[in-house]
């Protein structure tokens, strides 16, 4: 019987990663400062038991509406129960920069469960300065919890994380609303109000409005013990949807693996360590891997360690939130987006690409001005996002509203297959949502060059009569106005978009 005793040890953050004891028998936890304090266990650590059904889920919102509160209210509940370790607020929040601003900058990934489901949650930023975090985390989700404050109603990244939930692919039955903060809100009416609002977004975003579960409660009364009736048994009655509302996904288990990596810390001696969501087939110890995506070709590796929460993964499965401990690989050999799949298979990275695309209409939270050929971009799929430059197959450009064929030139060779989805982002606004279709060609060397692109844009811009690129391009290129086509329909179009 091995000997247990607690060490407490100073771990630099470079050596963090999602729980992996890495044989020298210290348990490194996730962090995000830069230090941790660990405790060691020598001589043998917990084994993930699989003995209930898994399920992602996750908290999404507006900024301040209390996600983060409502997480670390959930696993209060759970802990009276022992399932699960309580997490204080500052505990997720934990990053100097959150602590600073007061808000959550990183999704953080924690573990608890009921007598029903054991669940992986993520702590989904709400801030738009931080949608890129977000949609990472949401691309892991299998059900989503939308967080609504009462005192405020829809804001718009409540309307943005709708939205990117339904682009990465959450079901319709697996969405349910915390109204928050009704201790501030003891109008009865004015309550009833903001459910109907929110129910009429729901319905707007192709969620099932008339039906989702809708909870009243306070998640900060569930912390500080107050007011049970909308405190803990708010968290109890939202817990309860979750076992006995949300859909657990088939897993597809009888294929090939596919794990995109979230993030990476690479141990000095050790190797590296990606973590993320096994997307399909099974993985365990000794399996042989290679790491394709984000311009990395030919990286090969051997799985040395799976773990999840802390616990040793024997073999992983479709769902398991996972790190996975890397033999031999450095901190340039991969980063967040690769792609890891096993030795042999089939698939090549591309830079050039088909999809289906469609541009978001203003109501939907999208722009109001169409895109253009030759636009840049930026793409978000999987964990990976990178520039691309549009090219609208057989026609001008796409108005708000409109779906179109379009090729997508990358700025990197990323991971991509048939009917993978993507977002499409300019600046801080989400404008379109689609699926790839197909992997073309590499692109040459012209294509790639940008002073051929700017050529084009001008090109364009001349063919046209006016410039649909707006300010950017006419600051860059200077375009000339003065022999536009008055009755052009293209630019009548335009213009009324731009009012």
């Amino acid at each position: 019987m091995p000997i247990l005793s607690l060490l407490k040890v100073t771990v630099p953050y470079s050596k963090a990663i999602l729980g992996n004891s890495l044989g020298d028998g210290v348990t490194y936890g996730i962090i995000r400062a830069q230090q941790v304090r660990c405790l060691a266990v020598p001589g043998g650590k917990a084994v993930f038991k699989r003995d209930k059904p898994h399920l992602n889920v996750g908290t999404i919102g507006h900024v301040d509406h209390g996600k983060t509160t409502l997480t670390s209210a959930i696993t209060k509940v759970l802990a009276a129960t022992k399932g699960a370790q309580y997490r204080k607020y500052e505990d997720i929040d934990n990053a100097p920069e959150e602590k600073a601003r007061g808000i959550t900058i990183n999704a953080f990934h924690l573990e608890y469960e009921t007598a029903k489901r054991h669940y992986a949650h993520i702590d989904c930023p709400g801030h738009a300065d931080y949608i890129k975090n977000m949609i990472t985390g949401a691309a892991q989700m299998e059900g989503a919890i939308l967080v609504v404050a009462a005192t405020d109603g829809a804001m718009p990244q409540t309307r943005e994380h709708l939205l990117l939930a339904r682009q990465v692919g959450i079901p319709r039955e697996n969405v349910a609303v915390y109204l928050n903060k009704v201790d501030e809100v003891p109008d009865q009416e004015t309550r009833e109000l903001v459910e109907m609002e929110i129910r009429e977004l729901l319905n707007e975003f192709e969620y099932p409005g008339d039906s989702a579960p809708v909870i009243f409660g306070s998640a900060l009364c569930a912390l500080e013990g107050k007011k049970p009736e909308i405190g803990e048994e708010s968290i109890k009655q939202l817990l309860n949807v979750l076992d006995e509302k949300f859909v657990i996904p088939e897993r597809n288990v009888n294929t090939e693996v596919m794990f995109a990596a979230e993030h990476v810390y690479s141990i000095q001696g050790r190797g590296t360590v990606i973590t993320g969501k096994l997307e399909r087939g099974t993985l365990k110890r000794g399996d042989k891997i290679e790491i394709i995506g984000c311009d990395r070709e030919n990286v090969k590796s051997v799985v040395s360690g799976l773990e999840s929460f802390r616990k040793t993964v024997e073999q992983a499965e479709p769902g398991d939130q996972l790190g996975i401990l890397l033999r031999g690989l450095g901190p340039k050999d991969v980063r967040r987006g690769c792609v890891l799949l096993p030795q042999g298979h089939k698939h090549k990275a591309t830079d050039k690409v088909k999809a289906q695309l469609y541009v978001l209409k203003p109501t939907e939270g999208g722009s109001k001005v169409p895109l253009a050929n030759f636009f840049t971009e930026h793409v978000f799929s999987l964990t990976w996002d990178c520039s691309a430059t549009l090219k609208i197959i057989d026609k001008d450009f796409i108005m708000p509203g409109e779906a179109a064929e379009v090729q997508l030139n990358l700025s990197q060779k990323m991971f991509i297959e048939p009917q993978q989805r993507f977002t499409i982002r300019k600046g801080t606004t989400t404008v379109g949502t689609g699926v790839f279709v197909e992997n073309l060609p590499p692109q040459t060397e012209e294509e790639k060059n940008p002073r051929n692109k700017k050529k084009l844009m001008k090109a364009e811009m001349e063919r046209l009569g006016f410039n649909p690129y707006g300010e950017l391009a006419e600051k860059r290129l200077k375009p000339d106005y003065s022999n536009s086509p008055k009755d052009n329909p293209a630019a009548k179009a335009f213009e009324g978009l731009e009012q």
